[in-house]
Parts: C-alpha cells; structure tokens; sequence
C-alpha cells in the first residue's frame, strides 16, 4: 500500500479506532485504499485518474545543464451529468478522466467500473460508494413499464403544464408592470426628455 493509503487508513483508524475493526475488515479495507503514491491537495476535490504531479528536469540545449522541474495535470472544470441523481454536478476532473468517462458511459459508469484502488482521491472513493449505494436501492424498486398511448398522454400532460405555468407568469408579470405605471390611482405616462433624462430615471408629464 502507497503512501496516500497509509495516511488515509490512519485517519480512518483513527475515526473508527484500533478495535473497532476485525483483522479481515482490515485486510478489505486496505485493498480499497489507493496505490498513488504522490497526491496533490487540489486532487482530493476532483477526479485525476492517476494524473497527478510529475517531476523531472529541464535540459539546457547548449550545455546540457538540468534543472529540476514539475508538469502538472491538465485540470478542467466541468458541468457533468448523473442519471441517478438526475443533475448536472460541477467537479474538477483532469483530461484524461473525461476521456475515461467518455469510453465508460458516463460519470455513473465511470465510477462503479472502477476499482477502489484506482480511485486515488477521498472524493472519488465517496462518491464511487454513494454511487453505488444509490444503485443498489434503485435495484430494489419495482419497475412499471406503460404503453406508448400512456407515455404520449403523459408527455402531453406535461407540455399542457409547462404552457399553464409560462401563461401564469406572464400574468404576473402584467399585474406587476400595470400596478408601477399607477400612481395614487391616476395612471400618468413617462416622457423620454433627452436634456434632463438621466442614466435610469423617467421625466413624468
């Protein structure tokens, strides 16, 4: 085990305590924890993949001088959907971890095909359980499957609603804009007057 799961284990241990766990939870335990052995701070709010900071040097074309240096991962932030918690979540994930999610299916199916071991970050390791619990009760729902005649009422039913709800606001809307052109009852009009109109005021007559 790596580095970064012995820190982790020592915090879950930690949180848990020395007996609270028997030797064989233990032994599974530590076959979940990663095997990067280099993690950086910013990695545990995202998802890396296995891409985290490199080091090397840089050499000197004339003299073959080194000097030492890093490469840091291609981070992006991006707006992915998950069909379990039905919604777009906005995570931190290198390039390649979009690749792999693309070649996966999905943020959902990137999650539960990957080992724990692989999960090389506090926040992939809790997602990729709640993922899983949240999978597991779906599982144990009933499934009820309707007719095309059905799914088209109930589509229809929906637009019908979408509609009712654009109507009522734009009566809001109406009510709204006619209750400020009232002024103690008498309805009074505004004049556009260029040399005394000021950045967002109204001249009235």
């Amino acid at each position: 085990m790596a580095f970064r799961g012995k820190e982790m284990m020592k915090k879950i241990l930690k949180t848990v305590g020395e007996n609270g766990l028997s030797r064989r939870e233990k032994e599974t335990l530590e076959k979940c924890m990663p095997r990067s052995k280099v993690v950086m701070n910013r990695a545990k709010r995202g998802l890396f993949a296995g891409r985290h900071i490199q080091f090397g040097n840089s050499v000197s074309e004339d003299g073959g001088n080194k000097t030492r240096r890093t490469w840091k991962p291609n981070v992006q932030e991006k707006r992915l959907f998950s069909y379990i918690l039905d919604r777009h979540v906005r995570v931190k994930v290198t390039t390649h971890a979009i690749r792999c999610i693309d070649k996966a299916g999905g943020i959902d199916e990137y999650l539960l095909k990957t080992p724990y071991h692989k999960m090389d970050t506090e926040m992939g390791i809790l997602w990729k359980a709640k993922i899983e619990k949240l999978y597991e009760e779906l599982g144990q729902k009933e499934v009820v499957f309707f007719s095309p005649e059905a799914e088209a009422k109930f589509e229809q039913d929906f637009k019908d609603l979408k509609l009712s709800e654009r109507e009522a606001r734009k009566e809001v809307r109406r009510k709204m804009f006619t209750g400020m052109s009232k002024h103690e009852g008498a309805p009074f009009s505004y004049i556009l007057a260029a040399d005394k109109l000021k950045a967002g005021s109204f001249v009235s007559n």
